[in-house]
């Protein structure tokens, strides 16, 4: 049995580069509504702020339902 180390590493910088920016893209969300909440206690809609959250959770699910599908096919 042969490992190559070699495609192992990429696999790990990538998985590494990939968990990086969900995770940045989920606290931009979680921002978002956070930031929402704020200006709707303010007075303002907080509609572009809500349009930011929901784009990164949406972006989230997106990149999650590609690795679904790439394990499963």
């Amino acid at each position: 049995m042969k490992i190559d180390w070699g495609a192992l590493g990429i696999v790990f910088v990538i998985a590494l580069g990939t968990v990086a920016v969900l995770a940045t893209l989920f606290s931009f969300g979680v921002r978002g509504l956070s930031e929402r909440i704020s200006a709707r206690a303010a007075g303002g809609s907080g509609t572009a702020a809500l349009t930011r959250a929901v784009a990164c959770f949406a972006v989230c699910a997106a990149v999650v339902c590609y690795g679904i599908y790439l394990i499963v096919a």
